[in-house]
């Protein structure tokens, strides 16, 4: 009868390497679900602009991200600013944020715009309030002279003084996408994918977020019962276009609410016969009919739009 042979023992270099490699595979796998998850990928709720401009541009973001560029437009848009100020507002907190609201930046920097409390920018709760900073920086750029004839790269620094005041210039072309879908140039052109709300939400806060954003008046005194909140769209309020018509105003409303879908519990968005629904959101904007889509309410004679009729109308939807 032969010996038994002696295999010989795995070496401990051996054995480190493929607990090595097996480690490097789950951080790999942990890096690539964050990152699907922060950006929006596969799986996880996502949001896309369009520029509906021939050239199929788009810009896909998470809701998060969504959300705060959808608030920096309304500011813009309560403030009158031009559509050339929302793409350099756009632009600069692509660079300095990621169009997310930092608790922690470079120093004391923080928020979507990474204003410093040390340089006069306001108190840290203050630059954490997307609307407080959003209009602080329009309140700075509306004080550099010609600012809209300027690269987008030269206003953008004349108001951040960055260390790298060449670095906004790469963002121009996804803020001009944003700028489109947000301020309404182009009707529905924002859509997000989102889960279900499986929780209810409230119509008082989607009315206080909206007058925070766009400003007083933009939704009515009156609080009806129910979960809609019906915001008429009037042609003398502003646009980020001087004389711009009536129907952007309402899909910058319409396009804002579904922006904040996710946070604000928002089931249903209607406005000028399209519908968005969280239960269908990957759909986008369907067609939809009468009342419940936005049309314009009836006048006094009974019928809808024209002179002396009802306005149309967005009617936001919150989970019940």
């Amino acid at each position: 009868m032969s010996e038994p042979t002696t295999l010989p023992r795995p070496s401990r270099r051996g054995r480190l390497l493929r607990v090595g490699a097996a480690l490097a595979v789950l951080f790999a796998l942990a890096g690539y679900l964050v990152v699907q998850y922060v950006s929006g990928g596969p799986g996880a709720p996502r949001c896309v602009a369009g520029s509906g401009g021939g050239d199929g541009a788009t810009f896909g973001m998470s809701p998060e991200q969504a959300e705060n560029a959808a608030t920096i437009t309304a500011v813009g848009l309560a403030h009158k600013m031009p559509e050339r100020a929302v793409t350099i507002a756009l632009a600069t907190a692509l660079q300095e944020s990621g169009l997310r609201n930092l608790d922690h930046g470079d120093r004391d920097s923080l928020g979507l715009f990474q204003q410093r409390p040390s340089m006069g920018w306001g108190s840290a709760e203050q630059i954490m309030d997307p609307v407080y900073s959003a209009g602080k920086f329009y309140q700075h750029l509306a004080e550099v002279p010609d600012y809209s004839t300027l690269p987008l790269t030269v206003a953008a620094q004349r108001v951040q003084r960055s260390g790298f005041p060449e670095a906004y210039a790469k963002h121009e072309p996804d803020a001009t996408v944003l700028m489109s879908a947000l301020t309404g140039r182009e009707s529905a052109s924002l859509t997000c994918t989102v889960a279900k709300n499986a929780q209810p939400g409230d119509p008082a806060r989607v009315r206080e977020d909206l007058t925070r954003a766009f400003g007083r008046g933009v939704v009515p005194a009156e609080r009806p019962a129910g979960s809609d909140v019906v915001v008429p769209v009037r042609a003398t309020e502003g646009t980020a276009t001087p004389g711009a018509g009536r129907e952007q105003r309402g899909w910058a409303l319409a396009n804002w609410a579904v922006a904040h879908a996710e946070t604000l519990h928002i089931a249903r968005v209607a406005y000028a016969g399209r519908v968005w629904s969280a239960e269908d959101s990957a759909d986008g904007w369907t067609a939809g009919s009468g009342a419940a889509s936005g049309a314009a309410s009836p006048g006094p004679g009974g019928a809808a739009g024209g002179s002396g009729a009802g306005s149309p109308e967005v009617r936001i939807t919150v989970a019940s």
